[in-house]
């Protein structure tokens, strides 16, 4: 007997006129705002300039959701690409499949040239994301929530999940609960960004060390709750694709922890903007009249 449940929403998209505005969009958007803000903050703590974050966000963020989408499309091709399929759903984002390690792989070069046109460090640019960006996948599960999809096996616990019967899986259509896994990976997602900030504190992690702990720490979250997941995942040696990409990575992320560079602070400015004109038109560097501004020196990054 079941005493308590969590009830999914009623609905997931709602039409103002003829556009549809669907919760799972806006949960990545919020995601996406948060992680801008946090990173805003934390960059301008480092002696850089708000802006760089945006001008950045601008490359990162889309070549991110393309990123997400061809590592979830590519690892499930059979979804789009075999009879009776339509290969145009590939394109359908809103419908969920997003791939964390795609978006993060191909976020990452986005990033690169962004961080290039600024002249930033895109080490001291990864080290001051890594909080925000988790704190983006706590808040962007929550768009699986509204979809009623990837969550985990059938369970009587007290937090449950209700899933509406069009949702369920085909082999256990009269079994109505299971596990949330959107909130167990959300609140992991949430104890990573604390664990974060006290080991940014704690310890110096400059030169993508932050980065590469975020990376070990999610992942080591992502196996179980991966685990639980009873959708559609193809697997080799019996489990899942995204345990494997989870395992790898988490060791490639423990060896850079160990093995990267350490002792002084990194810094935010990198190498001169290649968006930018470096002289005043006269052929000697601009001044900005005379005034220093913070993005003409190297700025220590204290984390």
């Amino acid at each position: 007997m079941i005493l308590a449940s969590i009830p999914s929403p009623a609905r997931g998209v709602w039409h103002l006129g003829p556009i549809p505005i669907r919760a799972y969009a806006l949960c990545i958007i919020a995601g996406i705002i948060v992680a801008v803000l946090v990173t805003q903050k934390r960059w301008a703590a480092r002696g850089g300039r708000t802006d760089d974050v945006l001008d950045i966000s601008l490359w990162a963020v889309p070549f991110g959701i393309v990123g997400g989408r061809l590592y979830h499309v590519i690892t499930d091709p059979e979804l789009y690409f075999t009879a009776e399929k339509q290969p145009i759903k590939a394109l359908y984002i809103w419908d969920g499949g997003l791939g964390i390690w795609g978006a993060v792989a191909l976020g990452a070069l986005g990033a690169w040239i962004g961080c290039r046109r600024a002249g930033v460090k895109l080490s001291a640019f990864a080290d001051a994301v890594a909080p925000g960006l988790v704190l983006a996948q706590a808040i962007g599960r929550f768009g699986n929530y509204f979809n009623q999809e990837l969550y985990g096996a059938p369970t009587t616990l007290p937090w449950a999940l209700r899933i509406d019967p069009a949702h369920r899986p085909a082999d256990t259509p009269d079994i109505a609960t299971y596990h949330p896994t959107f909130l167990y990976e959300s609140l992991w997602c949430v104890g990573v960004f604390l664990l974060l900030i006290w080991a940014e504190k704690r310890f110096r992690l400059g030169y993508g060390r932050l980065f590469a702990l975020y990376v070990a720490a999610y992942t080591l979250g992502r196996v179980w709750v991966e685990a639980l997941r009873v959708d559609h995942a193809n697997r080799i040696l019996g489990l899942r694709l995204n345990i494997w990409t989870s395992i790898l990575i988490f060791a490639a992320a423990v060896a850079y922890l160990l093995l990267a560079r350490r002792g002084q602070p990194d810094s935010v400015t990198s190498v001169q903007p290649t968006g930018d004109d470096p002289t005043d038109g006269e052929g000697e560097p601009s001044t900005n009249g005379g005034e220093t501004t913070a993005s003409d020196h190297e700025r220590p990054v204290t984390g």
